[in-house]
């Protein structure tokens, strides 16, 4: 890099923000790498305008940071607000234009139960009714030939009827328009004549695959929830450009790219999961920076608990997703979505999660939470019901005196009487005993999430190392290291407001997925050539403006199975990415990698079966960011001595005994420092509880590495 070019990277101002359920987080970066400095904000959520609470902590954190609106140079945006409309039914009037005899897709699922014997089973309503799930005369084949032509006059004849039924989005998916969009393309060219100011959604740009049901659910999905998120995208640029800044604004997708605002608007269902999928992208950034093979990362903000596996830092992802399960978060009882995601488990156990004795007197948690609004009984705003953060209250892992960075002060004997009534009275319990049976009720929920997610991926979740981030999560990480025997748990800098600095970790990237049937015995390599090089030129598009010519990055997929099977695994594609055409040997050396993956995850292979494949995906993007190296500390050198800052009456999780517990401020810890448990750890927007099992050491980079006794300290120092 020239000189020039390093001191226009250190004088860099990027700003992030990331929308929760429960707080809105702020982050302002200046300048990068060993030259970055950070200045955080955590505010409460505006439900009724996310935008205001937004521009209020923008304004907050340029105060504290001495910078002015001009100088912001690149923002980054996430936001739950799409799957919050998706839960919670609050999107747009919608309708569905599809194939004559196929407008009941959407009812009859896939015939998939998530409860095999349960006869009164309950499914999710289609987010379309039936009397607007219009069937249009057309036909085309598995191979995109036209066996029946567009009726277009049939589909004019739907306009009075979406005008009566005053709707804003529209759905379009007719049968096989993966293979040949025409017919789609056709309709919606003629409706967004005829409606100019309606929204139009076409099945073949947002989920381009096979497999009719999840692809016409991620359209309607995408038209539900398309008119809200552009009008909230417009205000919140209009008021952007009002207070001075006028950068360019990138969205953060849930595959774990940043995108344009342009893109943003025309696929808003590949924001759903924006604000988790920041998260695993700082987890991975983490675990590059400390040459960690294997991680575990671990989200917990004020509504929900998320799970990433991360390998090699990079997290595991999927194309599969779905959206507000409405039966014991139990996979199969929500919306299926069809696009790029991070894979992770999430569970509703978050700071506001309501705790009660469910009908067989146990204590459960979850999913309802308290949100912002009124929030948990502690934050003295009209909440009656215990939340997990009233127990870290009554526990004393929270100061209620210096909570979110002293902007707020909690009650703490609200959250005692809340335990009392809602859980103590029922279960013969004071408030303390109540608040450490909701702890640990959390604690054990989310570690057998993480056993069941790594037993579903093939992996071992004991081996691998804990990064706690999200303004609860460094509350409990240590806990839960304990209950999955974990050695290492790690509490990063800034971990109160992780997955807005993620944001700013992600490199500006776009998948673009085609099914594309091809058995590898009768393999057309100049199709698959002319396909990927048609999904190059799309990603292109969306990438390249805004990577401000930096380097970039091409993967590709063959999503295979053996012939007869009913879901396909992810293959990488065993060709250089500056390779354009496949040469003679690829179906060998395709056969070769679908073996490999297939074993890895199943141990076992099918010999002298035929292999096909189903889905292609490619993915262009920027580098990743660079990692810079840490400064070593000497080790002959006696560990720093550590100040402590006061003690807290803290209920030990493992053995429910009372302890003082020494306090220290994480800013006046020096590299090197040891602190051994139980302690607590505070921060600006989070407090790191350590138990007794554990030792904190402080790394040159500032991160708080727990870690057994007995455990070689290499990567501490």
């Amino acid at each position: 890099m020239s000189p020039n070019s390093d001191q226009a990277a250190t004088s860099e101002t990027r700003l992030a923000v990331d929308i929760g359920g429960t707080f809105t987080d702020i982050a302002l970066e200046q300048g990068r790498g060993s030259q970055a400095r950070s200045t955080v904000v955590k505010t409460l959520t505006t439900h009724d305008a996310p935008e205001r609470g937004v521009i209020s902590g923008i304004a907050e954190v340029l105060d504290r940071a001495g910078v002015a609106a001009d100088q912001v140079s690149t923002m980054v945006y996430g936001t739950t607000l799409a799957t919050n409309m998706l839960i919670e039914r609050k999107g747009a009037p919608i309708a569905l234009i599809t194939t004559e005899g196929f407008r009941d897709t959407l009812a009859i699922r896939n015939e998939s139960r998530y409860e095999q014997y349960d006869l009164n089973i309950d499914l999710p309503e289609p987010l379309v009714p039936r009397r607007l799930r219009l069937p249009i005369p057309e036909r085309m084949n598995v191979r995109g030939e036209v066996l029946l032509d567009l009726d277009v006059e049939a589909v004019a004849a739907t306009v009075p009827i979406l005008i009566e039924a005053e709707v804003q989005s529209l759905a379009i998916g007719f049968l096989h328009s993966y293979v040949n969009d025409s017919h789609e393309i056709q309709t919606r060219d003629i409706l967004a004549k005829l409606l100019p100011d309606v929204e139009i959604s076409i099945s073949s740009e947002v989920s381009p695959e096979m497999r009719e049901y999840e692809r016409i659910s991620t359209t309607c999905a995408n038209a539900y929830v398309q008119p809200l998120i552009s009008s909230h995208l417009a205000r919140l640029e209009s008021e952007l450009h009002r207070v001075g800044i006028h950068c360019p604004l990138f969205l953060m997708l849930s595959g774990g790219g940043i995108t344009t605002l342009e893109t943003a608007r025309r696929f808003p269902v590949r924001l759903v999961e924006s604000g988790p999928a920041g998260g695993a992208i700082f987890a991975g950034h983490i675990a590059r920076q400390l040459g960690l093979d294997e991680v575990v990362s671990y989200d917990m903000g004020g509504t929900t608990a998320k799970l990433c596996l991360i390998d090699d830092g990079m997290p595991h992802t999927s194309r599969n997703f779905e959206v507000a399960r409405i039966y014991r978060f139990m996979k199969g009882s929500g919306l299926p979505l069809r696009i790029p995601v991070i894979e992770m488990v999430e569970i509703g156990a978050g700071g506001g999660s309501i705790a009660h004795v469910d009908a067989l007197g146990r204590i459960a948690v979850g999913p309802e939470s308290a949100g912002s609004e009124p929030g948990p009984a502690a934050y003295g705003q009209g909440g009656t019901e215990p939340t997990v953060t009233d127990a870290d209250v009554v526990l004393g892992r929270i100061d209620p005196d210096n909570f979110a960075g002293g902007t707020m002060t909690l009650n703490r004997p609200a959250a005692e009487e809340a335990m009392v009534n809602a859980v103590g009275s029922k279960l013969g319990l004071d408030a303390t005993e109540s608040a450490l049976g909701v702890a640990e009720m959390v604690d054990e929920n989310m570690a057998n999430a993480a056993r069941v997610h790594a037993i579903e991926s093939g992996e071992v979740v004991e081996a691998r190392t804990l990064i706690a981030f999200g303004g609860a999560a460094p509350l409990h990480a240590a806990r839960i290291g304990e209950k999955l025997d974990m050695n290492r748990v790690i509490i990063p800098p800034g971990a109160g407001v992780g997955s807005a600095l993620g944001f700013l970790r992600a490199p500006v990237a776009y998948e673009v997925t085609r099914s594309f049937h091809q058995r590898l015995s009768e393999l057309d390599a100049n199709a698959c050539n002319r396909l990927l090089e048609g999904m190059r030129v799309e990603a292109n598009a969306v990438v390249i403006p805004g990577a401000a010519g930096r380097p970039l990055v091409e993967t590709r997929l063959a999503y295979m199975r053996y012939v007869g099977q009913g879901h396909e695994v992810g293959v990488e594609l065993p060709i250089k990415i500056e390779a354009v055409r496949f040469d003679v040997d690829t179906p060998g050396a395709l056969t070769e990698a679908f073996l490999a993956s297939y074993h890895r995850l199943y141990e076992r292979s099918i010999p002298n079966l035929e292999i096909e494949i189903l889905s292609w995906v490619l993915t262009i993007g920027t580098e990743p960011e660079a990692i810079p190296d840490a400064v070593p500390r000497d080790a002959s050198q006696p560990p720093p001595k550590v100040t402590v800052a006061g003690t807290r009456r803290l209920v030990e999780s493992s053995t429910g005994e009372t302890v003082d517990a020494p306090v220290y401020e994480r800013t006046a810890l020096e590299p090197g420092s040891v602190i051994p448990g139980p302690a607590v750890v505070v921060e600006t927007n989070t407090a790191t509880v350590i138990t007794s099992r554990y030792v904190a050491h402080v790394h040159p980079d500032g991160h708080l590495i727990l870690e057994t006794a007995n455990l070689d300290k290499g990567a501490s120092q």
